[in-house]
């Protein structure tokens, strides 16, 4: 009996996976189910469109309570799937899991059903306009959700046997012979789209599986010879199979190369691709003779470290590698640099199937990319969501531009010795739809990982320059650099730009940089700087203190301006520290002939402090608060001299100030 269900079972999967079952590789048969998802998503917007077209004619021929949530039904359903078509929209998947397949084939089988239940509760008590409206609807659902599924054989048999079977019944039991007659041209109507429905799917894993075929017949990359992507996957479906027949254990291990761009940009795309091959034998050299390493594309390596049963023995691996691959490159005489980040997912903690596998492995590359000090990452389910939202603000932050959401504010800088504004920092917001005004330590690191960060630091000069160019003439405005905007080739012609659009003298510019972006050595940080010189604009070092090298970049770079970091006015007078590095600071700028701005003022006793021990200029919410564009004119325009503490300190426009990069 035990023998007879189970070929029960076994000849219906036969029949409902036909054609697919013709297919015994599993390398191939993923390949074929990954083409068949995909041109059901291709399809998939317009049959639920057409779905919620049809309700709305029914709705409208047969207006009544029932056919109305019914109605509602068919449209809540069609939003789910659209929502979910919508989330993956961007995925063209390349391999696709059985259970994919069943559950698109279950999901039809609802929708199917659901339209199924349309004759059955509406056709009997319907007007004959109301029953041809009904037969006609019936009909153009068979035949698009025919179309519309039909690379899934048993997918396309789902939605509309149930359709035709009740379709038929309901209308052959109506006694009318013309009705008969349609019942019967409705089956063999659907007799003849299920036989093109079988001939198309036949066709389509004829093609897929001949063009698998030809792909492996090539299944190494052409510049490293190492094997591709196809063969990589078929590597991971073996490893899965001992997974489950022998409880064999292993890892996989994805990793790119650090600043390949650059090599490529600095020595040509000739050593670039020399580079790979190289790197590509250098992993051959760490594995052992059972582990696999293929070029998955650009320069991304992928490794299956066979037989692991633990972390210890992947972890050990990628170590080897990123060992072996800090070592100097020697490629046509030059002498080239470069390392990788590694993620490393295990089987089957860390996904049971190939594809899910190596978007964790990638997801944990990602976090070893991102995270301070991290080379070697293990894949951990708990930092996915920060990844993912890690995404999802790198695309709000694209979104925010186009939409126009960024605005600016500005600070002003009290100089003490005359009790007049001398200056104006402009500082960075996010006007969030949702989430209301964001500060830029919220996003600002995001931002500088993405190419946004040129065009928003484009955007913030020109539009701090055209409001500046109004204020009186003896206003300065400072604006913030980070580290990645100083590196940046375009700087210098940017700067040129957003002066000669605003009119702005350059001597009216002043750049704040900050230790961590001086303390940078290289050719390009260094001829902007001496750029910045050349054209006449002021720079000032910003966040004086807190780096490692505070006097070395006042040597090197020669401020006009040196700002004292909030951290230690905070803390004055109280905290003797503080008080004792705050006069030293006055004191250097004094002997230097720098000009010493003192940020964060809150109290009146710290103004008190740094009046007392002479310091130029003092800024902070006790001073003024950030004020958009459209006051901060007005307000400098109406100020000329002012008292300390005036401005009521209960006055916010913002929340405490948090330093922009410009």
């Amino acid at each position: 009996m035990h023998l007879a269900s189970q070929s029960l079972r076994g000849l219906i999967y036969q029949i409902v996976s036909y054609p697919n079952s013709s297919t015994q590789d599993e390398a191939v048969a993923g390949r074929v189910r990954a083409e068949q998802i995909n041109y059901i998503k291709r399809h998939l917007t317009w049959i639920l469109l057409t779905n919620v077209c049809n309700v709305l004619v029914l709705v409208a021929a047969l207006w009544r309570d029932l056919a109305v949530a019914w109605a509602a039904a068919v449209v809540i359903v069609c939003l789910y799937y659209g929502t979910r078509q919508r989330h993956t929209a961007d995925a063209t998947p390349t391999h696709v899991s059985a259970h994919t397949v069943t559950r698109a084939i279950r999901n039809s089988l609802f929708l199917g059903c659901l339209w199924a239940s349309l004759p059955l509760m509406f056709f009997k008590d319907a007007s004959p306009g109301g029953q041809v409206i009904i037969a006609c609807l019936c009909a153009g659902m068979l035949g698009g959700g025919a179309f519309a599924l039909a690379s899934i054989p048993a997918a396309a048999i789902a939605f509309t046997a149930p359709v035709v079977v009740t379709s038929a019944i309901t209308i052959g039991r109506s006694g009318d012979t013309a009705y008969v007659l349609v019942a019967v041209l409705m089956i063999s109507y659907v007799s003849v789209l299920w036989r093109g429905i079988y001939v198309y799917a036949s066709q389509l894993i004829k093609r897929i599986t001949e063009q698998v075929n030809a792909e492996r017949r090539v299944r190494r990359d052409e510049l490293t010879c190492l094997p591709n992507r196809l063969a990589f996957f078929e590597e991971l479906e073996s490893a899965f199979s001992r997974l489950t027949r022998l409880r064999e254990k292993f890892a996989v291990l994805y990793l790119d190369l650090n600043d390949f761009k650059m090599v490529n940009d600095r020595f040509g795309h000739a050593v670039g691709d020399k580079l790979l091959v190289d790197v590509g034998c250098r992993l051959k050299e760490c594995l052992r003779e059972m582990d696999l390493v293929a070029r998955l594309g650009g320069d991304e390596f992928a490794i299956v470290v066979a037989n692991a049963p633990g972390s210890a023995i992947a972890t050990a691996v990628a170590a080897l590698i990123i060992s072996s691959l800090d070592r100097c490159f020697v490629i046509d005489g030059r002498e080239v640099y470069t390392g990788a980040c590694v993620g490393i997912a295990l089987a089957p903690e860390d996904g049971d199937n190939p594809e899910v596998l190596l978007k964790s492995a990638d997801e944990a590359l990602y976090d070893a990319k991102h995270r301070p000090g991290g080379v070697i990452q293990l894949f951990d389910a708990g930092p996915r969501d920060a990844a993912r939202q890690r995404r999802i603000l790198e695309r709000d932050l694209r979104n925010a531009f186009h939409r126009g959401e960024f605005f600016l504010v500005f600070q002003p800088i009290l100089n003490l010795h005359t009790n007049t504004i001398t200056g104006c920092e402009a500082l960075l917001r996010w006007s969030h739809p949702k989430l209301g005004t964001r500060l830029p330590n919220e996003f600002m690191k995001a931002l500088e990982e993405t190419t946004l960060i040129t065009k928003i630091s484009q955007w913030v000069l020109l539009e701090a320059c055209k409001a500046a160019v109004t204020w009186p003439a003896h206003i300065r405005l400072a604006v913030n650099l980070s580290a990645v905007q100083l590196q940046d080739a375009k700087l210098l012609s940017m700067i040129v730009k957003a002066l000669n659009v605003s009119t702005l003298p350059a001597r009216r510019l002043e750049i704040e940089v900050t230790e961590t972006a001086v303390i940078d050595d290289s050719d390009q940080v260094l001829s902007n700087l001496k750029g910045l010189r050349e054209l006449g604009v002021r720079i000032a070092l910003d966040d004086f203190g807190t780096g490692f090298s505070s006097l070395t970049c006042v040597r090197k770079l020669s401020p006009d301006s040196i700002k004292i970091d909030g951290s230690f006015v905070r803390e004055l007078p109280n905290n003797s520290s503080s008080a004792s590095i705050v006069k030293s600071l006055i004191y250097l700028s004094r002997r230097l002939s720098i000009n010493i701005v003192a940020e964060g003022i809150e109290t009146t006793e710290q103004l008190d402090f740094l009046r007392l021990n002479d310091c130029s200029e003092e800024q902070g919410y006790f001073i003024g608060v950030p004020r958009p564009i459209n006051e901060i004119e007005r307000y400098l325009l109406s100020t000329n001299v002012v008292e300390a503490g005036g401005e009521n300190p209960t006055i916010r426009f913002l929340s405490p100030r948090i330093k922009s990069s410009g």
